[in-house]
């Protein structure tokens, strides 16, 4: 892992005011009447990610760590493939722009995001995308693509299986905005020990993963060679491609996995684990890092 003290980017101000979780009036059915409730709702916006100025993505996301969204999302492209290529990131926050120098505890909710990267960055995009909270998949869409601009996972780490089936139970204890919306997808960065780094929610399962990384990325800790990522929903094919971008070993989803996704971990050596519920789990992928103690 990488060590060392964050770069210093620029941080956003103000922008905090929204809340994640609306409420709104409803009418509600139950035991054969009607009656006025406020109900919350999972936040949803559109976020405008711009690279150097110019209009690169338009992601529809949960507002706060937006940064983090940006920057996360930035790795998994190859745009950004060391830390010290990102220089600044400008921030339009409730239409206020503010520079500055991003702490470690941000939490932005913004409009637009602009990173400004120096001479050494990655490869520049050819072309915009758009992403959705549905589908996270942008610029690499094959596993030819992937092999092209990330190597295949080192062996290694081990990870006790009584300690990773605790882990959807502790995803679940801290996130926050879930319970009180029910409509919001988490990731979590753990230790082997089960110890939590990072816990990031969004209405997007890839969003919450890129927040995740991109957290990483402001704490020097890409790549995350000794991390285990659990996502709350199915492991599909984005959630692979990100973990094989951010160097993430072991992946475990509380719901199914693609097949995409398997072939996917299984190219790249990364342990992919589904149905992580209870005390029981499937592996379907580099079961080897998956042993019990002696």
């Amino acid at each position: 892992m990488m060590s060392g003290r964050p770069p210093p980017y620029p941080p956003p101000q103000g922008g905090r005011g929204r809340p994640q979780a609306p409420e709104v009036a409803t009418r509600r059915w139950a035991d054969g009447a009607w009656n006025e409730v406020q109900d919350r709702l999972a936040a949803e916006e559109p976020l405008q990610v711009l690279l150097d100025s110019s209009p690169l993505s338009v992601l529809m996301r949960t507002p706060g760590h937006d940064v983090e969204l940006a920057l996360g999302l930035l790795w998994a492209e190859r745009v950004i493939t060391e830390p010290g290529q990102v220089v600044r990131v400008r921030i339009s926050a409730e239409a206020n722009e503010a520079d500055g120098e991003l702490v470690q505890g941000d939490l932005v909710e913004a409009n637009q995001v602009d990173v400004h990267l120096g001479s050494l960055a990655g490869r520049r995009p050819q072309r915009t995308f758009l992403s959705s909270s549905a589908c996270g998949v942008c610029g690499a869409t094959t596993i030819d693509d992937l092999a092209h601009d990330f190597p295949t996972l080192p062996p290694g780490l081990e990870v006790d299986p009584t300690t990773l089936v605790d882990l959807a139970d502790r995803l679940r204890a801290r996130q926050s905005i879930f319970e009180s919306t029910g409509g919001l997808h988490a990731a979590g960065l753990f230790t082997t020990a089960g110890e939590h780094v990072t816990v990031r929610e969004d209405v997007g399962r890839h969003n919450a993963v890129d927040k995740v990384v991109g957290r990483a990325l402001l704490d020097g800790r890409l790549p995350c060679s000794e991390g285990v990522l659990v996502v709350s929903g199915r492991g599909g094919y984005e959630i692979v491609q990100k973990a094989v971008a951010a160097g993430i070993p072991v992946v475990a989803a509380v719901g199914a996995p693609s097949s995409l996704a398997v072939a996917t971990a299984r190219r790249f050596n990364l342990t992919l684990v589904g149905f992580l519920r209870g005390s029981r789990f499937n592996v379907y992928s580099a079961p080897e890092r998956l042993t019990a103690p002696p």
